[in-house]
């Protein structure tokens, strides 16, 4: 079968979904839900996390079925009951976590599974046509290499390419940038433009509303599960935007106060640390923290930022190097031990590590205090002083609650993320290392973290912030140290950041010549503290 000769515009003129309604049981997660989109147009879909996006989209995909409601492309009322079913009538997605094959190459997932690849020489054929897709929208790809081997940017360039090759016209993307450089996210801009430009439309979902004021001409905001707002782009402004999502004025930009750092709490010198299959994956890092300061890790994921995290809160072995915290040398302590001395720690994957899902929130809120004083008793707990040390927290924090015998994972996102910000805040900790704290999140828990962590600097604390949300850390951050392949690019002042700069050094491509490193301090580690 042999590539359509059509353009895609003269295939896809447009997509209408008309009173989309979808309930879980008493939730009603779409309510009479009307969307359009055209050929050559991106439109930006927003809302909180909960307000009804990724139902819909499911629903455009053939994930889930409405319980009422009709879908039409170009006019004609079509039904989607599976994945299937939407490509067939040109309906691509590309998810916000990847779905590729590690160990296969491009040319391999690009292929897998479509029939059309002749009986004789398949991939020398199939080769051909992806490099003349490759060469129309900009892509710079190598089928031959592994997908382990590529970058995250890379990586999404496959996605979406693997849609374009089996006949996407219209596209969604889910957080398409949330992984992505500075670099990476120009070069996915100049491929959607290319891809509207040929009549191909795009669904951006983002919580980001620089990029979607950047790239969108429409959107269509939805909050609770109805339509809130849709307007063009050019006339409404960021603060609109953010007040139709959460229904009240948004915070869009903090009033950090100057303020001089202290003393220095956390001493890092020379670390290396190794990674799962005992290879060094930090190599030879140094940097400080202090009071009044938050200290910003920058960098593509898998650059080492968790493993300098584990190493510094007693989750990982430090190979050499020192961990020191108030001049007192805590290198390979325990976990229990680093927590008890002062280090309080907000991880990466909330659900996994963060909490206890089936348990209650007065049980998360004490995970790591539960054999000390008061809520332990010898060989009992103290439930009284347990569920009030709870109920501090989530009054005090704004953990959205119908009781503190709630099972934790019934929470949202937000509120879960906000009992954990409480609970390693709560007694004011000389630092805070806080992985990724606003991930997943939607714009107002986004805004209430962020204001949690901006307090806690104005109150003396010394806070270390990884993201890979770069405007996150120039907005919060004092100073910034850009990781890549475990190594520190440059160490850079917040408040006069050079973004361009800061992109190569995400890359590589770019080192501060300055940039120097203590190579004498390279004591051997004590062997790990039991606890």
């Amino acid at each position: 079968m042999g590539m359509t000769t059509s353009t895609p515009s003269e295939i896809f003129t447009s997509l209408r979904m008309e009173n989309i309604t979808k309930t879980f049981g008493t939730l009603t997660a779409n309510h009479n839900i009307n969307l359009s989109v055209s050929s050559g147009e991106v439109l930006g879909l927003l809302g909180e996390n909960g307000a009804g996006k990724t139902t819909l989209m499911n629903i455009l995909y053939g994930l889930s079925t409405p319980d009422s409601g009709r879908i039409f492309i170009n006019r004609k009322e079509v039904a989607i009951r599976s994945p299937k079913d939407s490509m067939a009538h040109g309906i691509g997605m590309v998810h916000q976590h990847f779905m590729l094959i590690d160990n296969h190459t491009v040319l391999e997932n690009l292929v897998l599974g479509d029939k059309r690849i002749p009986f004789f020489f398949p991939l020398r054929t199939m080769r051909d046509r992806i490099l003349m897709f490759c060469e129309k929208y900009g892509f710079h790809l190598d089928p031959d290499k592994k997908i382990w081997e590529l970058s995250a940017g890379e990586q999404q360039k496959v996605e979406i390419l693997k849609a374009l090759f089996k006949e996407a016209y219209l596209l969604i993307m889910d957080e398409p940038t949330s992984v992505l450089t500075p670099g990476e996210t120009e070069e996915l801009f100049k491929i959607i433009n290319r891809m509207t430009e040929d009549g191909r439309s795009v669904i951006y979902i983002s919580h980001k509303l620089d990029e979607v004021q950047e790239i969108c001409g429409h959107v269509l905001v939805l909050r609770k599960g109805e339509v809130t707002g849709r307007a063009e782009m050019n006339a409404v402004t960021k603060e609109d935007l953010a007040r139709l999502m959460i229904g009240r004025e948004v915070m869009l930009s903090f009033d950090k106060k100057n303020l001089d750092p202290g003393e220095e709490i956390l001493t890092i010198k020379n670390l290396t640390v190794t990674g799962d299959r005992g290879n060094p994956v930090v190599h030879d890092v140094s940097f400080s923290v202090h009071k009044n300061e938050i200290f910003g890790i920058a960098g593509v994921s898998g650059n080492g930022q968790r493993e300098v995290v584990e190493g510094i809160t007693g989750l990982r072995k430090v190979k050499s190097g020192s961990v020191i915290l108030k001049g007192s040398d805590i290198t390979n302590l325990s976990a229990r031990v680093v927590n008890s001395k002062g280090i309080t720690h907000v991880p990466e994957e909330r659900m996994r590590f963060g909490i206890v899902p089936n348990m209650f929130i007065y049980e998360n809120a004490i995970l790591k205090k539960h054999h000390t004083k008061p809520f332990s008793r010898v060989f009992f707990l103290d439930h009284d002083h347990i569920q009030d040390h709870a109920k501090d927290i989530v009054s005090h924090y704004k953990v959205d609650t119908p009781s503190i015998k709630t099972q934790i994972k019934n929470l949202s996102g937000g509120n879960i993320q906000k009992l954990i910000i409480g609970r390693e805040l709560v007694d004011l900790p000389d630092l805070l290392v806080a992985s990724h704290p606003t991930y997943g999140l939607d714009i107002g828990a986004t805004e209430y973290i962020r204001l949690q962590l901006l307090k806690r600097r104005e109150q003396g604390g010394a806070i270390l912030l990884v993201s890979e949300d770069l405007e996150e850390l120039l907005t919060l951050c004092d100073t910034v140290a850009v990781f890549f392949k475990g190594e520190i690019m440059g160490i850079i002042d917040a408040r006069a950041p050079d973004i361009e700069k800061i992109g190569l050094m995400m890359t590589g491509l770019h080192r501060d010549p300055t940039l120097s490193q203590d190579s004498e301090f390279n004591p051997e580690p004590k062997p790990a503290e039991e606890t």
